[in-house]
């Protein structure tokens, strides 16, 4: 991507600016394509010497409860791995051998620093969920007073999936960690807020300018109206009105966008002109305008039905957490894991909302404009 934005870019001087001093575009061409290979050569060598020298952190399980073993699990799932797993320190005699997801029990919480020097343990993870015993307590101090990164499954997991695990949270998160950390500067918000200024001036242009077209085409294929309008939830719960093309079946218009009815693959409510526009996000442009208003931003979690944000609560813990920001028209729920049709796919995409909330900064809001501009492009939207 750097190499095709870098030679896009270089030719676009080259034609402005035709100085016969310049470089070549050959020339600068040649160098980008060569720097890319090279590039991702070095990097595919450094991951394989890295891997089997065994330099990767080494990691062990305080906990093998369910909290460990997600874990666990998870990692067996990765196809490349910033870390080695060791194993699991459990105080439940029943445990101690046996394996779970090709990770060993090895032993009770008080043999914790004779492990740690035996599997030169760097970092220890506490996957426990409730109370933590004063022994085990103790010896987790121990090993951080040896030098030994301790941190919360959470935490792990987070940096594992670029999720927030919603299903090993304890009741106080939102009190303890979540709501300070999803404090950010004023310079943030005032800069976000630019660019959703920005970003609302140019979808509006880009929706005058293709009104014409995609009015015509949705009148055509299934009639009248162009666009319909639907309730949804804001930032602390504030209602507000969106708009959108109008992408299935005057009958079903009630139902756009699944109402209460989740939209799935080859939906039969969606018309063979509103398929297109679903792919290619078009359906979407007229949301700029509540962009531009300030009901919503670029980059948020998707704007849910109040009816529907009503079910989930009851079903999903945390749910109503993603309410702390405004919804956006992309996001990194959106670009990580798309379009859901369950309950269990609903909360997988929540986490993906409340690592956004927690993290989000510039740079991250950066990355998910160009992801989705790529998300676009291959028309994978539903």
């Amino acid at each position: 991507m750097a190499a095709f934005v870098g030679i896009m870019a270089y030719s676009l001087v080259f034609i402005i600016r035709q100085d016969p001093n310049s470089l070549p575009r050959i020339g600068v061409g040649a160098f980008l394509f060569f720097a890319s290979i090279l590039t991702l050569s070095w990097r595919m060598v450094f991951i394989r010497i890295y891997k089997s020298t065994g330099q990767r952190r080494r990691v062990l399980l305080i906990g093998a409860g369910k909290a460990g073993q997600t874990l666990a699990e998870l990692y067996q799932s990765l196809g490349t791995r910033s870390f080695y797993l060791v194993g699991y320190i459990d105080d439940d005699d029943q445990k101690v051998g046996k394996e779970f997801y090709g990770a060993s029990v090895l032993g009770p919480s008080i043999r914790l620093l004779e492990l740690i020097d035996i599997y030169r343990v760097s970092d220890i993870v506490v996957a426990i969920n409730g109370e933590i015993k004063g022994t085990t307590f103790q010896a987790i101090l121990d090993a951080q007073e040896r030098g030994v990164d301790v941190m919360r499954m959470p935490t792990l997991y987070e940096e594992m999936t670029g999720r927030v695990p919603i299903h090993h949270l304890e009741s106080d998160w939102i009190i303890r960690s979540f709501v300070d950390e999803v404090r950010v500067s004023g310079f943030y918000e005032l800069f976000k807020r630019f660019v959703d200024i920005l970003g609302g001036i140019a979808g509006m242009v880009v929706l005058a300018i293709l009104f014409p077209f995609l009015a015509l085409a949705v009148a055509v294929d299934s009639g009248f109206p162009v666009f319909y309008s639907q309730l949804r939830l804001g930032r602390g719960g504030s209602i507000f009105r969106i708009y959108k093309y109008r992408s299935m079946h005057n009958k079903t218009e009630e139902d756009e966008e699944g109402g209460m009815h989740a939209t799935v693959e080859n939906d039969p409510r969606v018309t063979r002109v509103g398929n297109f526009l679903r792919k290619s996000r078009l359906d979407e442009l007229p949301q700029f305008w509540n962009v531009l208003r300030g009901d919503m931003s670029l980059v948020g979690p998707r704007a849910e039905i109040p009816e529907l944000v009503g079910e989930y609560q009851k079903q999903i813990p945390f749910y109503r957490a993603r309410l702390l920001v405004k919804p956006g028209l992309t996001g990194w729920a959106q670009i990580n894991y798309g379009y859901v049709a369950s309950v269990t796919e609903t909360g997988v995409k929540l986490e993906y909302d409340l690592y956004y909330i927690k993290h989000r900064t510039i740079t991250m809001d950066i990355q998910i404009i160009l992801r989705t501009i790529g998300t676009v492009v291959r028309r994978t939207g539903r």
